[in-house]
């Protein structure tokens, strides 16, 4: 992979509008999931779920809530992000256990940073903390974009639904989660999607980037 590889990806991709069904390779899926697993995360604490949908019942059932984007049913997958509703000190302790087994080293020398991000989570608000939480998952959501862009997998990012119904119907409720937003992965019907072959459009680079 080299810089060219990379921009001709993000030059090809585009939020699909329509899919045509057909499935994607298991290997490839697993590499936009791994991409979503190194995303980077503040503290490496990753306080959100990525809850993988690829049955078509499932789907189905999701459309009405997703205001009948038809993605929703002819996507090979769907990558429902969903930051955690409650983020506790059990959690960070978890995450510190992890960390000590991973590189061999006794957990108690993670105290100090244990403590850091248990000082965040006890001196932020739920609302504050959830902003929080979002922001990460939105982040690994980008990882996914470009991941799916190099394995020429189309994506539609989606936030067009009713969040309410789709943590009901998937009990996110119970689970502690609430859902953010929906990565459709799939191929792009070039004949159906009047953006398949439309040139990309974004600000030139003399208007994005300001030299501080």
């Amino acid at each position: 992979m080299n810089n060219t590889n990379l921009i001709e990806a993000l030059e090809w991709r585009y939020a699909t509008k329509k899919m045509n069904g057909n499935e994607i390779p298991k290997e490839k899926l697993d590499t936009i999931l791994e991409a979503i697993r190194l995303a980077p995360s503040s503290f490496g604490f990753t306080p959100y779920s990525v809850v993988v949908v690829q049955d078509k019942e499932l789907q189905a059932k999701l459309l009405p809530l997703c205001y009948n984007q038809s993605q929703i049913v002819d996507a090979s997958a769907l990558l429902i992000f969903a930051p955690w509703k409650n983020i506790t000190e059990e959690q960070v302790d978890v995450y510190m256990k992890e960390i000590a087994e991973t590189r061999n080293i006794p957990v108690e020398s993670l105290n100090d940073f244990a403590n850091a991000i248990k000082g965040k989570i006890n001196h932020s608000s739920n609302e504050d903390l959830h902003t929080w939480a979002s922001k990460q998952a939105y982040i690994a959501l980008g990882f996914g974009l470009a991941a799916a862009a190099l394995e020429k997998i189309d994506s539609t990012p989606m936030e067009g639904f009713n969040p309410a119904g789709v943590n009901e119907l998937l009990g996110f409720n119970e689970k502690g989660l609430q859902a953010a937003c929906i990565l459709a992965l799939g191929y792009r019907d070039v004949e159906k999607d009047y953006l398949a072959n439309a040139t990309k459009v974004r600000r030139k680079k003399e208007a994005l980037f300001i030299e501080a």
